[in-house]
């Protein structure tokens, strides 16, 4: 139980990018007060938990009754995060932000007059994307079915998302404090742990598939 909840939360930590997150929010919001950047990053933790949680929790039935095999979800799955792991690795990704600079600018634009900036881009994509889609799904299917194991997983999630929220609190203070070189770090090694564990959901689902004999 206890690995399993550790390979969630690694596997959310890298995905997610908490520390990212904060810059972002700090980067976006130089104008809004404490109150409304603390209303605004309730409101987008809540709503990435929310969708991340329901793809943990009926995602993979979901796909079961489209014909898509364990194996194949997980194979795929493993593919997709291994991508975002080397991108990671490779100092590819977005930093801080998944946006052009054109929609950073139109979504603070937004953010200041509608208020909307939680949903998008914070919330999806850049808390709840993609790869924390397909992460959550994967982690869930493997637990096949045991309710403990898919306890430690929601554990898993929620304390990365816990862990973002307190970084979005204090996202000036962490803009400020952290370095680029740091956050560099921080981003390589979990993208090498990442990288990791997406290869082994490569091979536990070629396994799984008895594509081999």
């Amino acid at each position: 139980m206890l690995e399993t909840a550790l390979t969630a939360f690694t596997t959310f930590f890298a995905v997610i990018g908490p520390i990212d997150s904060a810059v972002l929010v700090a980067s976006l919001t130089p104008n809004m007060t404490r109150a409304e950047r603390r209303a605004m990053s309730i409101k987008a933790v809540s709503i990435a938990t929310i969708i991340i949680l329901l793809f943990a929790l009926v995602g993979e039935p979901v796909l079961r009754q489209l014909g898509v095999s364990l194996a194949a979800l997980q194979t795929a799955g493993g593919i997709i995060l291994f991508m975002i792991a080397l991108d990671m690795i490779l100092s590819k990704r977005p930093s801080p932000s998944l946006l052009t600079q054109k929609e950073s600018a139109e979504a603070e634009n937004k953010a200041e007059a509608h208020s909307e900036l939680a949903v998008f881009p914070l919330a999806t994509p850049l808390l709840a994307g993609p790869g924390a889609m397909t992460g959550a799904i994967v982690l869930a299917a493997n637990t096949k079915g045991d309710a403990i194991l898919l306890a430690a997983v929601v554990a898993g999630i929620l304390a990365v998302m816990v862990l973002t929220l307190a970084l979005l609190l204090v996202a000036q203070e962490v803009h400020q404090a952290i370095g680029v070189t740091a956050r560099k770090v921080i981003v390589r090694v979990f993208g090498v742990l990442l990288a990791a564990l997406a290869v082994q959901m490569i091979f536990d689902g070629l396994a799984d598939a008895r594509l081999f004999g």
